[in-house]
C-alpha cells in the first residue's frame, strides 16, 4: 500500500506514520560502492542515513543515471546482531507488485485478449456482487487505476485487527488465505463511491486483477509474471514466493510496531505466509532488479506504444496533491519541479519505492526494512531528483 496516502485503517497507516519514530542505539552502519559516480549521491547517502539514524533499522538503495550505477546501504539487517543491510539484499516489494500485474494485463491487451473496457464480470462471473458492488459495472481500466469504489480489505477492522496488528499478526501470520476471501472481505462492504467517479486507492482492485491474469492466462499469475517479465528481463533476484513464509538469502530482518499502545515495541515480522498478500504485495526482489524492471516498462520493452500511452494515462489522486494513478504506476511533480514515474509500497515490515524521471534516464530504487518511518521517504526522493540549490 501506498506510504502517504492510504487509509489509516491500513498497516501502513496505523504502523508507520501514526506511530513516531525511534531512534536506535549505535551508528549508521553505510556500504558504499568506491564508485567514481558516489560522490553526485551523496545527498541521497545522507537522506538515507538520517532516515536511519531517525528510527528505519536499515535502508538499501540503488540509483541509476547517465553517469553508471550508485549503490549504497545504511543501518542494520538484524537488530539482534547487529550485521549491516546489504546492498543486494532481497526484500517484499509490497505494492510494486501491482505494476508487474498491470504489465501483464496490458500485454494481454495488446494479444487482444481482453480489452480494458472489458467488465470485471465479463471474465470473472459471479465474484463482484452484493450489498450494492456489481462487476457488471466496473471495468478491467477501473480496476488498474483504482476508479471501481470498491472497498479495501485491509480497510476492514477485523481483518486488520487479525493479519495485520498487534497480537492478531502475530497468531495468524502463518495462515494460509485465499485471494477469494479476502475479496469477500471487501464485499461485505458497499462501494465507496460509484465506479468511475473518482480515484480511490483498494487493495481489492489489485488482488482482483492478479485473478484476471489467472483466468485469461489460463494459469497461476506467478507463471505469467514469470514468462512474460521476470525470465525475458534476467530479474534472477525476483520471484513470487506461493504460500512460504520466509526470505530467499541474502535479505535482512524485517520490523514493526505492532501495538499502538507501546510505540516503543519492535517486533521481526520476517516471516508471513506470503497467501495473505497474493498478488497484490508478494512479490520479493531488488533494487537492481526493480530498477532493471521499471526502466524496461517506461521505455516501451514491454508492450506497444498503445498500452504505454495508456498505462501513462492518469486520473488524479485526490489524497495525495501533485500526484496522480495510472495503469499500476504512479506520477509525481516534486516540489523542485521535476516530474517522477513512481510506485511504492508498504506491507508489515517493509516500505519500498521505485522512481524513474520521465525519460527513464534516472531511477532509483529503494527499501526499508520496517513499516515506520515513512515521513522519511520524501526527503529520499528530493535527495536524489531535486538539484542542489548553487552556493
Amino acid at each position: 500500500m501506498s506510504m502517504w496516502k492510504r487509509p489509516r485503517a491500513t498497516v501502513v497507516g496505523l504502523a508507520a506514520l501514526a506511530i513516531t519514530a525511534t531512534a536506535f542505539t549505535g551508528p549508521a552502519q553505510a556500504q558504499r560502492d568506491p564508485a567514481p559516480t558516489a560522490a553526485a549521491h551523496q545527498a541521497t547517502q545522507r537522506a538515507i542515513d538520517a532516515a536511519v539514524a531517525a528510527g528505519v533499522p536499515g535502508i538499501t538503495a540503488e540509483a541509476r543515471d547517465a553517469d553508471g550505477v550508485w549503490r549504497s546501504a545504511s543501518g542494520v539487517g538484524d537488530l539482534t546482531t547487529g550485521a549491516p543491510r546489504a546492498k543486494n539484499d532481497r526484500f517484499r516489494v509490497a505494492n510494486l507488485t501491482d505494476t508487474f500485474v498491470a504489465t501483464v494485463l496490458l500485454q494481454m491487451v495488446a494479444e487482444r485478449k481482453l480489452g480494458l473496457d472489458d467488465s470485471v464480470e465479463r471474465h470473472l462471473p459471479g465474484l463482484v456482487t452484493g450489498n450494492g458492488n456489481d462487476g457488471s459495472r466496473i471495468t478491467v481500466r477501473q480496476l488498474l487505476n483504482h476508479t471501481s469504489g470498491l472497498f479495501d480489505y485491509l480497510a476492514d477492522t477485523d481483518f486488520a485487527e487479525t493479519y495485520l496488528m498487534g497480537d492478531g499478526y502475530l497468531q495468524h501470520r502463518y495462515d494460509t488465505l485465499t485471494p477469494e476471501g479476502r475479496v469477500r472481505v471487501a464485499l461485505a462492504h458497499e462501494p465507496l463511491f460509484e465506479p468511475g467517479a473518482r480515484h480511490g486507492f483498494s487493495h481489492t482492485n489489485d488482488v482482483l486483477a492478479a485473478l484476471l491474469v489467472e483466468k485469461i492466462g489460463g494459469r497461476p499469475y506467478a507463471d505469467e509474471v514469470r514468462r512474460r517479465i521476470i525470465e525475458p528481463l534476467g530479474l534472477t533476484a525476483t520471484s513470487n514466493p506461493g504460500t512460504a513464509v520466509g526470505l530467499p538469502q541474502p535479505s535482512g530482518r524485517a520490523y514493526s510496531k505492532l501495538f499502538g499502545a507501546q510505540p516503543d515495541r519492535i517486533d521481526d515480522v520476517t516471516e508471513v505466509n506470503a497467501s495473505q498478500i497474493w498478488g497484490n504485495g508478494d512479490i520479493i526482489s531488488t533494487t537492481a532488479d526493480l530498477n532493471r524492471f521499471y526502466g524496461a516498462l517506461m521505455r516501451g520493452k514491454l508492450f506497444p506504444a498503445e498500452q504505454l500511452a495508456q498505462l501513462r494515462t492518469t486520473v488524479d489522486n485526490p489524497g495525495f496533491p501533485g500526484s496522480s494513478y495510472g495503469l499500476g504506476i504512479e506520477r509525481l511533480t516534486l516540489g523542485c519541479g521535476t516530474t517522477l514515474w513512481y510506485h511504492d509500497g508498504g506491507t508489515v515490515g517493509w516500505l519500498t519505492l521505485a522512481a524513474l524521471t520521465e525519460d527513464g534516464r534516472h531511477q532509483l530504487a529503494f527499501s526499508y526494512n520496517s513499516n515506520y518511518g515513512a515521513e522519511t521517504i520524501l526527503s529520499v526522493l528530493n535527495a536524489e531528483f531535486c538539484p542542489a540549490p548553487a552556493s
